[in-house]
C-alpha cells in the first residue's frame, strides 16, 4: 500500500498549512473554529469549488478573516434546528467572489447532513494529521501533550462534528495515502450519519414493505434497512421505526432542508427525521 511521511504531508498541504497559520497566529482566532473552517473550504473543494484554500492566500488578513467569518457562519447554520432568515443574498458574499463562484447558506441547508458528514470527514482524515506543530505552538501553555493522549484541542467535542483526535507523530511517521484525500457522498459513512427515524400515525398500520417502496421511490436504491418498532401488548401496530440509507446525501434529498418531511403512502401518513442515537 502507498504510504507517506508527515513531512511529506506538510508539503503536500503547505497552502492550507499556511492559511491555518493565519487564522490562529495573525488573526488569533480560535483553533477549534479555525480547524473548522479549513474543513469547510476542503469539503467545498470536494463539492468541485476548485482551489478554494489557495484563492485565500493573495487575500490581505482583514479579508481572510471576513470569508473566515462567513465559514463559520456556514457552521452555525448547520447547529440550527430552525435557521433564521437567510440575509439579502445568500449570506456568503466575500466567500463568492473569492472563489468565484455563487454560493450561499441554502446551499449548506439544502445539504444539511452531506455537509456535515463531508466536514468531518475533512476534520478528521486531513486537518487532525496536517496542522498538530501548529496547533502545539498556539496552545503551547494552556494544553499539552503527554505520551501518547491526544492534544486537548478547547471546543472539541463539537456538538455537531464531535471530537478529533490529534496525536503528535514522528516526521517519518507513515500514513497509508489512500486515506488522506477525497470525500465521496456515495461511499458509506457511519451509520447513524445516515439513519432517518420514522413516526406513524395510530390505527393506520404501516408495514416495512411500504416504508421501503415510499423511499424507494423517492432516491432509487437508497435503502439499506428498515427496522420496525417491535409490537407490544400496548402497541398493536409499530408507531415508529428506523431507516438506514445507503448514502447521507439521500437522508438531504429526503428532507429537502426541513427537519421533519411529511409523507403519503396507500393513505397513510409518514413523518421522516434525522435519527438522533439519544432517540
Amino acid at each position: 500500500m502507498t504510504s507517506i511521511t508527515v513531512d511529506q504531508l506538510h508539503a503536500y498541504h503547505a497552502i492550507d498549512r499556511e492559511v491555518f497559520s493565519r487564522l490562529v497566529i495573525n488573526l488569533r482566532r480560535k483553533p477549534a473554529e479555525s480547524l473548522l473552517v479549513i474543513a469547510v473550504w476542503l469539503w467545498l473543494e470536494d463539492k468541485r469549488y476548485s482551489n478554494v484554500v489557495a484563492k485565500m492566500t493573495s487575500l490581505a488578513d482583514t479579508v481572510l478573516n471576513v470569508v473566515a467569518d462567513e465559514a463559520a457562519l456556514c457552521l452555525d447554520s448547520l447547529e440550527y434546528t430552525n435557521f433564521p432568515i437567510i440575509p439579502v443574498g445568500g449570506g456568503l458574499p466575500f466567500t463568492s467572489i473569492v472563489i468565484g463562484k455563487e454560493i450561499s447558506l441554502e446551499m449548506f441547508l439544502q445539504n444539511k447532513f452531506t455537509a456535515i458528514s463531508g466536514i468531518k470527514n475533512s476534520l478528521n482524515t486531513v486537518c487532525a494529521r496536517i496542522f498538530t506543530d501548529i496547533l502545539q505552538c498556539v496552545l503551547a501553555g494552556t494544553s499539552q501533550m503527554v505520551g501518547n493522549q491526544p492534544l486537548v484541542v478547547p471546543g472539541f467535542p463539537h456538538p455537531i462534528f464531535g471530537d478529533v483526535t490529534i496525536l503528535e507523530r514522528p516526521v517519518d511517521n507513515d500514513f497509508p495515502a489512500g486515506e488522506l484525500w477525497g470525500w465521496d457522498p456515495a461511499r458509506a459513512v457511519p451509520e447513524n450519519d445516515r439513519t432517518m427515524f420514522l413516526t406513524f400515525s395510530r390505527g393506520f398500520p404501516v408495514t416495512k414493505e411500504e416504508v421501503a417502496e415510499l423511499f424507494t421511490s423517492i432516491c432509487g436504491d437508497c435503502v439499506v434497512n428498515v427496522q420496525m418498532q417491535e409490537k407490544s401488548q400496548s402497541s398493536e401496530q409499530p408507531l415508529y421505526a428506523k431507516i438506514i440509507m445507503r448514502t447521507v446525501t439521500a437522508v438531504d434529498q429526503i428532507l429537502c432542508g426541513r427537519r421533519v418531511a411529511k409523507f403519503r403512502i396507500n393513505g397513510k401518513h409518514i413523518w421522516a427525521r434525522k435519527y438522533d442515537r439519544r432517540e
